[in-house]
């Protein structure tokens, strides 16, 4: 396989495929098979947070606008299976592809979310369940965005200067002008991004929010075009890749980051990518940049203790943005780097930094593998490590090591210096790897993190991934089949259970049912892997 990461990026649907020209009717009924394209918008709604403080769950949306702005709101867990991976598609134009059949309640039509590819990709002949397409496009060059201040007609106060709003556009350490710039290693920039308001919205706050099913609900393409529109006299949104709305009062509970469409520039139905935040999301930098990095189509990250809590990686701030932060007197609470995955997501990771290796495979490759911070790297700063395939490309795990260091302007505060590894599952979503059982709450614990002279081994022992020692850089790192050496504490630590990673840890077993070796061990307890014998308490490797 060239590309083995190319399956989690997008898939090709046959459905879709052999839909076209034809008037579709499935067999299970009278249903007629529909195909529609336009914009699909993705928003990620997230709730205020902060160090060991309990965080609602967040919402997600996912909505098809097309060309006349009439809207389909998409069912998140089918449109997930239907893509693969949708989060490639974010901001894309795509073709979608409904099955209607008559529901049991009342007699009414029910749609249901079949397929969901590329609209360029449309006309292309029908492949095999196992054809798979790049539908991400990498994200590079100039990102200008604008911040767009409104305020609520019957709310005056306003938060933040403008100058405020400017300044968290700059280039120095610890504003975001140098933050995305660091983060994609030079790939993108935000150079002549400006700030503007305070405008006045032509509604009060209840218009825009209202109690649905007794919780707050926010219109967000209302807020949108209200903005836009009372913005428009002074500000060109002609060129812009993205709007920061702040607004002076809390919305729903929740900041959004995702896309949007509405008329702009005399286009009805302009689609960009969009922020919305309240005053908590702006008057700290972490959660700014959390929604831009939603609007550049990043979704969350996870650790893998199997609960509802998205917020419980600190290894990534699209996940947990508040502990093991760096924060500033200016802009509060910095924003941590993303994982090696969400910059490979978006083009980030040149070829020569990656090294993917296939399961079982046979030769034992030691590779210099450079903290994921590190600019101007010459060595290797992410290892793809591959699994056998699966008839579905997306029912199947990847696997992802990369080095971190504490260490710069945004990660001095990290748990510690360490191999982080992260399984994407779910379609498209990065777990920590967390080998204590059962898993902490949060990935900062000493299971989440590889150190010299320790072991991960994947399941059925597809992968042994050894940290042999560390550099001033990074970590030297060994991967391929079981190490074949002798002495010393080689601590081998196992996968998690392959059971899904959204199972509640209370359903999960201790161990894979399919491995053959004992549970994780421990720095001071436990006991050692197969083929490992014991001498004065430590696990020594035995040749074979």
């Amino acid at each position: 396989m060239s590309n083995p990461n190319e399956g989690f990026m997008a898939r090709w649907h046959a459905p879709i495929a052999r839909s076209l020209g034809l008037a579709l009717f499935l067999v299970a009924g009278i249903a007629q098979a529909e195909i529609v394209q336009g914009q699909l918008q993705l928003q990620w709604g997230d709730p205020p947070g902060g160090p060991g403080q309990p965080q609602a769950p967040h919402r997600f949306r996912a909505t098809l606008v097309t060309d006349d702005g009439a809207r389909y709101a998409l069912d998140p867990a089918q449109a997930r299976r239907a893509a693969g991976d949708l989060y490639a598609l974010a901001n894309k134009r795509v073709a979608v592809e409904f099955s209607q059949s008559m529901g049991a309640a009342r007699g009414l039509p029910q749609r249901t979310v079949e397929a969901i590819v590329p609209a360029g990709r449309v006309q292309q002949q029908a492949q095999p369940a196992l054809g798979r397409v790049s539908a991400a496009a990498a994200v590079s060059g100039n990102t200008r965005w604008v911040t767009v201040a409104c305020k609520f007609s019957d709310i005056a106060a306003e938060p933040k200067p403008i100058s405020f709003f400017q300044g968290q556009y700059g280039t120095d350490p610890g504003q975001l002008g140098h933050y995305w710039q660091e983060v994609s290693y030079g790939k993108i920039n935000l150079t002549g991004s400006s700030a503007y308001g305070w405008f006045t919205l032509p509604q009060p706050r209840s218009h825009y929010v209202k109690t649905v099913d007794g919780k707050d609900d926010a219109d967000l393409d209302l807020l949108f075009e209200d903005c836009a529109a009372a913005a428009d006299p002074q500000v060109n949104f002609t060129g812009v890749q993205g709007i920061n709305m702040m607004f002076n009062e809390n919305l729903d509970g929740f900041a959004w980051g995702g896309g949007a469409c509405g008329p702009l520039e005399g286009n009805p139905n302009a689609c960009i990518r969009n922020t919305w935040n309240p005053p908590w999301a702006f008057n700290n930098l972490a959660p700014l940049a959390h929604e831009m990095g939603h609007g550049y189509g990043l979704p969350h990250s996870d650790n893998s203790d199997g609960d509802d809590d998205t917020y419980d990686n600190p290894w990534d701030v699209m996940s947990d943005g508040w502990r093991r932060a760096v924060s500033n007197a200016t802009y509060g609470t910095l924003p941590k780097h993303i994982n090696i995955y969400q910059r490979e997501r978006l083009g980030w990771i040149d070829a020569a930094r990656k090294q993917t290796v296939a399961a079982y495979s046979t030769t034992r490759l030691q590779i210099n593998l450079d903290s994921a911070s590190l600019a101007g790297s010459a060595n290797k700063q992410m290892i793809l490590l591959t699994m056998p395939a699966q008839p579905d490309p997306y029912a199947g795990t990847v696997y992802t090591v990369e080095a971190r260091k504490r260490s710069g302007s945004y990660e001095a505060n990290l748990a510690g210096d360490a191999v982080i590894i992260h399984k994407l599952q779910n379609f498209g979503t990065a777990y920590s790897i967390d080998t204590a059982t059962p898993p902490a709450n949060v990935a900062e614990n000493e299971g989440s993190m590889l150190k010299v002279g320790e072991t991960w081994v994947a399941p059925n022992e597809s992968h042994w991934v050894q940290v042999e020692a560390q550099t001033a850089t990074g970590f030297v790192v060994s991967v391929g089949p079981k190490p074949r050496v002798t002495g010393g504490n080689a601590r081998p630590r196992l996968a998690p259970s392959a059971v899904s990673a959204s199972q509640p840890a209370s359903q999960k077993p201790s161990q894979n049912p399919a491995q053959t070796l004992p549970p994780p061990r421990s720095r001071e307890h436990g006991t050692c892997a197969r083929g490992v014998t014991t001498q004065a308490g430590r696990c020594t490797q035995l040749v074979r």
